[in-house]
């Protein structure tokens, strides 16, 4: 058999496999689902950002590493491409974690700074979570 003649066997099987991950590419790259709410969206990064900050209330002590920048810079991409979509009572908490992680996301900002805007980011952060609805 000859190179042309497999090439036609197997490209149809090839094709068709293509089909199949190009339906799944309606995916966002990170993995999430389109149609997951705006709300869940938020609250998820705003929990993951979480699993590598200090207990609230040790703030001083937050070693503002740059896996805690590249976190705090996913928090406020995210809330950028979603936070407008929350409720309109949250939109000020949005604006709020949209401000300060653009501060927390530097390497360049003073450590009292940093600490001061995480405090600020806390509180914001938390009245969106608690202001979703589940």
């Amino acid at each position: 058999m000859n190179r042309f003649a497999i090439v036609a066997l197997i490209l149809p099987v090839l094709l068709a496999g293509c089909q199949e991950d190009a339906s799944s590419a309606r995916k966002y790259s990170t993995g999430g689902d389109p149609t997951d709410s705006p709300c869940a969206r938020v609250v998820s990064i705003i929990g993951y950002a979480d699993l590598l900050l200090e207990p609230k209330g040790e703030e001083e002590r937050q070693d503002f590493e740059d896996a805690v920048l590249g976190r705090m810079a996913e928090v406020r991409g995210t809330t950028q491409e979603f936070g407008g979509r929350l409720p309109g009572a949250l939109q000020d908490a949005v604006q709020a974690v949209e401000t300060t992680t653009q501060g927390l996301s530097r390497s360049d900002v003073p450590h009292e700074r940093q600490v001061a805007l995480l405090k600020r980011y806390r509180a914001a952060a938390d009245r969106i979570v608690a202001g979703c609805p589940r």
